[in-house]
């Protein structure tokens, strides 16, 4: 279960940036879950609320992650020079990071289904547009309810393998997830967004002192 939560959170700190009409800026969100069995509920809220902070430009982003009990992730993505870079700094393995190359999100073909929903909404002043996606990965279902506006031209890593048939950032995300017969409901929300110049130093992809590089696993 621990790493299905952590590969959750990671899906969520990485963002894929082909902006049009906002280029430049940050992008703040939050992040909690929740779920129907007692047990699992109860690690799910010693979690706490997971906050990411998305710094972008027109093809780099650096994308925190944070939470009470799984520490702080970074994802620097640098298009231009296709390479990644993770930062790490958990309880649990310490300061790690690696550095992998940029690729382009694979589609999932016919594990996922996509419709257009009935709904519209306006979150932060953006028009937005629902979604409704089913998709089964690794043994995992998922059910998702999205609320995208195409007036922000970027992608979360999690909806970029939807491709053209969701059109626009997602403001809102609703998810329920069914693993081994228990259920766990994710809920994410952009809080803000702004429109500013990002510094060149955010997306330096040298690792900080005292971070050491990270095994294969």
């Amino acid at each position: 279960m621990k790493k299905l939560i952590f590969i959750l959170l990671a899906s969520f700190s990485l963002v894929s940036v082909a902006q049009e009409e906002l280029k430049e800026g940050v992008i703040s969100s939050k992040m909690t879950m929740s779920s129907d069995n007692a047990e699992m509920n109860s690690q799910l809220q010693m979690m706490g609320e997971t906050k990411i902070t998305t710094y972008f430009t027109e093809d780099r982003v650096r994308a925190e992650t944070s939470s009470p009990m799984s520490g702080e992730t970074i994802t620097i993505v640098d298009k231009e020079k296709e390479k990644v870079l993770t930062l790490l700094n958990n309880p649990m393995y310490g300061k790690k990071f690696s550095i992998t190359d940029y690729e382009v999100p694979e589609d999932l073909g016919d594990d996922i289904k996509i419709t257009k929903g009935d709904q519209t909404k306006t979150i932060l002043g953006y028009d937005c547009q629902q979604y409704n996606v089913t998709m089964k990965a690794d043994g995992v279902d998922m059910t998702m309810e999205i609320f995208a506006t195409d007036q922000i031209k970027a992608q979360t890593q999690e909806t970029s393998q939807f491709g053209d048939e969701l059109d626009g950032f997602p403001l809102f995300m609703k998810i329920n997830v069914l693993q081994q017969g228990m259920k766990m409901t994710l809920l994410y929300d952009v809080t803000e967004v702004k429109n500013e110049a990002v510094p060149n130093n955010m997306f330096d992809l040298t690792p900080p002192e005292g971070y050491s590089k990270m095994e294969d696993q």
